[in-house]
């Protein structure tokens, strides 16, 4: 068996109501002025409400930043450091998407060192300490609130990331009743987002190791056993944990097995066209599982057990089965089959591969090389006729 090493969060508390226990999580630092790091539709939503409620109880100050926004840009994270370091902040708290939790993480680890956001992207390159930082998450799915990962997009509208293990909260709160209100669409893209964490890290080139595969496995089997019931009835309390749970294990598997191609070429959909995060992941995530059958066909075999248990048949009729019940999961939660249903045109193509390119920090991870070609041909595919067909992308 090969060496590894795995990293996890030192604390994790699951509970329905966790979010009313965050005073005494805080006070056990004794911090007595604390960032709360949010977005706007969060807190509107109430979502912030009883911590914000049980840390004025206990006298501890709380200073807001909401203006946290999808695939946070550089500039936000900095105004947010700012007003960090401006209030002298002892703990950084994050309620939200994961948006807003890389966002914590790099104001955490920003406002206590001399290290500027340019100088740190990629990684293990923040080295430094960082103030206490606590993450609880409001959707089922980037399962941010355990890994070392930020992503930030530059001014040049490229996603980069920051990795480092300093960047692993402290404390990983989840609290399923926040996920309760969450939209159908929201459930159902940020579940399919969870879903590729466990499939990229199961699959992973570079790092696959036992226990990420374990994690992978688990949160593959809850995620696919309750994000339709998550869909359809959004006040499942039990889905809603299990898909957050999910979320949370696909989470710790991939920030130790890393993500690599749907991830890579889902990047630059966000970036440039401001398409939600896990929404970019399903639209490209058949053509790539597709491109990848001929290297991970044993491993998608494998998870196919897993997404339709009892499942019979050769290893290929396996595989493809798997293929089948991942996009079957997501006509059956609506999300939007093509790249053309989200207003991205064929002129379009050739710059998202071209960018997809740039993320070889993933794609060094993919089963099977990748080149230039092979992207446009699975853009090419995922931009469809909204039929949701796919077309084998070329290699070479």
């Amino acid at each position: 068996m090969g060496k590894f090493t795995f990293q996890a969060p030192a604390n994790i508390l699951f509970e329905p109501g966790a979010s009313r226990k965050i005073d005494e999580l805080v006070a056990s630092y004794g911090a007595k002025r604390v960032m709360l790091v949010t977005d706007k539709g969060v807190r509107g939503a109430g979502l912030t409400r009883s911590a914000e409620a049980s840390l004025a109880e206990a006298e501890i100050e709380v200073s807001v930043f909401d203006d946290v926004v999808a695939d946070p840009p550089s500039h936000v994270v900095e105004a947010a450091v700012a007003a960090c370091q401006a209030k002298k902040i002892e703990l950084v708290l994050s309620i939200g998407g994961g948006s807003a939790l890389d966002t914590a993480k790099l104001v955490a680890y920003l406002a206590k060192t001399p290290d500027r956001l340019e100088d740190i992207y990629g990684v293990g390159l923040a080295k430094g300490k960082r103030l206490p930082l606590l993450l609880v998450p409001t959707t089922a799915g980037t399962g941010s609130e355990v890994t070392p990962i930020a992503i930030v997009t530059t001014p040049t509208t490229e996603k980069k990331g920051v990795v480092s293990p300093v960047l692993i909260p402290d404390w990983a709160v989840l609290d399923p009743e926040l996920t309760v209100g969450l939209p159908a669409p929201v459930t159902a893209a940020t579940g399919i987002d969870a879903m590729v964490h466990a499939i990229e890290a199961y699959t992973s080139k570079v790092k696959k190791n036992p226990m990420s595969d374990q994690l992978a496995r688990q949160a593959l089997a809850l995620l696919s056993a309750n994000v339709r019931k998550a869909c359809q009835n959004g006040r499942d309390l039990e889905a809603r944990a299990e898909m957050l749970l999910g979320s949370m294990l696909a989470g710790m598997a991939f920030a130790n097995a890393p993500v690599a191609a749907v991830h890579a070429l889902a990047y630059p959909i966000g970036a440039i066209f401001h398409v939600p995060h896990g929404l970019s992941n399903a639209l490209v995530l058949r053509h790539v599982l597709e491109f990848n059958l001929q290297a991970a066909e044993g491993l998608y075999a494998e998870l196919a057990e897993i997404v339709k248990p009892g499942l019979r048949g050769s290893q290929a009729e396996k595989a493809r089965a798997f293929i089948d019940e991942m996009t079957a999961i997501g006509r059956d939660c609506q999300v939007p089959p093509s790249l053309a249903d989200v207003g991205i045109g064929r002129d379009d193509l050739k710059k998202l591969a071209e960018d997809a390119m740039k993320q070889t920090r993933l794609l060094v991870n993919n089963p099977r090389e990748l080149t230039l070609d092979d992207a446009y041909a699975i853009y090419s595919a995922a931009f469809g006729d909204g039929s949701n067909r796919s077309v084998q992308a070329p290699h070479g």
